[in-house]
C-alpha cells in the first residue's frame, strides 16, 4: 500500500473512532422539553401539582418540564390541545375531576375523552369540604340543613362553576336531604373565597386543599368533609356521613393523560419517573400535608377504570338535572 493510501486509511479510522467517542455525548444531550399542560390558571391545585412534579422530574432526569396553562371551558380547551398533540411523549395533560364530567356537561366536545387520550396515572384523591366564614353562626352542616328547611332559598353556596364536583355534590345533597340552597357559580376558587369571607355568600365548597389554609388562619370554619374518613388537614371537620348523609363521598382527583397512541414503553418510562418523584419524601409530604391528598399512584389501566366510573356517576347527575357548563 502506498504512503498516500495509508494516510487516507489512517484518517478514516481516526474519524470513525472520533465519531464513536462522540456518540455517548450526543446521546446524553437533553431531548426536547416535556410539556405539562394544565387546564386551569396558576394558583390552583392542578397547577401546583404540575409545577411541583416538573421541578422534581427535572432534578431526577435533567430534562425540562415546562408548565403551560391553557384555561377555559371547564378544562376542555387544554384537553383538546393534548388530544391533538403528537403522541411522542413530549406533551401530557394534568387533569382534574372535571375531566370525567365534561362529556356529559359540554355538548359536541372536539375530542373523545376515553379514546383520544391515553391514561398514565391517577396521582391521588382528596375530599371536598364545605366551609363558612368564621363570622357565620353555623357550626355544622346539620345546622345549615335545618336553617335551609326553615327558610328555603335563603342560604347560598359558591362553587368553582356549573358542573364542577362541588356543584354536583351539593345538588345530590339537596335532593337527598330535602332542602334548597342558592347556587353561585364562580370562575375559580379565589373569587369564591373572597365572597364567602366578605359575607356575599354563605357557604364555600371546594377541595380540602383550598379550604384548609383559611381554616388554619381562623377566617373559615369547616363544617363538613365529603370523604370516607376524616381529612388529615381538617381533622376537626365532621364527615357528611356523620351528619345524616351515610355513605356520601365526593372526591376530587388529579390524573395525568397523554395523547392516544403514545407508545406504551414511553408511557411506562414516564410512569416510573413519576412514581419515583411522588414517592420522594419531600414531594410525598407536600402532597399529603399541604394538598390533603390520599396518594394513589395508579397504573394506567386503573386510572381508565376509575375515570369511567366517575364519568358514569357524576354524568348521571348532570343529565338528570339538565346541568350545562357556565
Amino acid at each position: 500500500m502506498s504512503s498516500s493510501a495509508l494516510a487516507r486509511t489512517a484518517a478514516a479510522v481516526f474519524a470513525a473512532c472520533a465519531a464513536l467517542c462522540a456518540a455517548p455525548a450526543i446521546a446524553q444531550t437533553p431531548a426536547r422539553p416535556v410539556k405539562f399542560v394544565v387546564p386551569f390558571p396558576p394558583g390552583g391545585s392542578v397547577d401546583a401539582l404540575a409545577r411541583l412534579l416538573g421541578a422534581k422530574l427535572t432534578e431526577q432526569t435533567g430534562q425540562a418540564y415546562p408548565v403551560e396553562n391553557r384555561t377555559g371551558a371547564s378544562g376542555s380547551i387544554a384537553t383538546a390541545y393534548v388530544a391533538k398533540s403528537p403522541p411522542d411523549g413530549t406533551t401530557y395533560l394534568f387533569a382534574f375531576d372535571t375531566h370525567a364530567v365534561n362529556p356529559s356537561l359540554i355538548p359536541n366536545l372536539p375530542y373523545d375523552t376515553f379514546k383520544d387520550l391515553a391514561p398514565v396515572m391517577l396521582v391521588g384523591t382528596a375530599p371536598q369540604a364545605i366551609a363558612v366564614s368564621a363570622a357565620k353562626p353555623y357550626k355544622s352542616f346539620e345546622e345549615v340543613v335545618r336553617a335551609a328547611k326553615a327558610s328555603p332559598g335563603k342560604i347560598s353556596y359558591g362553587s368553582t362553576g356549573n358542573g364542577t364536583l362541588g356543584h354536583l355534590m351539593m345538588t345530590l345533597l339537596q335532593q337527598s336531604g330535602g332542602f334548597e340552597l342558592i347556587h353561585a357559580p364562580y370562575k375559580g376558587a379565589g373569587p369564591m373565597l373572597q365572597d364567602v369571607l366578605g359575607g356575599q355568600i354563605d357557604l364555600a365548597v371546594a377541595t380540602v386543599a383550598i379550604i384548609s389554609p383559611h381554616v388554619r388562619g381562623g377566617r373559615l370554619r369547616a363544617i363538613a368533609v365529603a370523604g370516607d374518613s376524616r381529612s388529615s388537614v381538617l381533622p376537626d371537620a365532621p364527615l357528611l356521613s356523620e351528619q345524616g348523609f351515610p355513605g356520601f363521598a365526593g372526591l376530587s382527583w388529579w390524573a395525568i393523560f397523554a395523547p392516544a397512541e403514545t407508545p406504551r414503553p414511553v408511557i411506562d418510562r414516564f410512569h416510573a419517573e413519576l412514581a419515583k418523584a411522588i414517592n420522594a419524601p419531600e414531594i410525598h409530604s407536600r402532597l399529603t400535608d399541604q394538598l390533603g391528598m390520599t396518594l394513589v399512584v395508579s397504573s394506567p389501566e386503573a386510572l381508565q377504570k376509575f375515570a369511567l366510573a366517575e364519568a358514569e356517576r357524576w354524568g348521571k347527575v348532570v343529565r338528570d338535572n339538565r346541568i350545562r357548563a357556565d
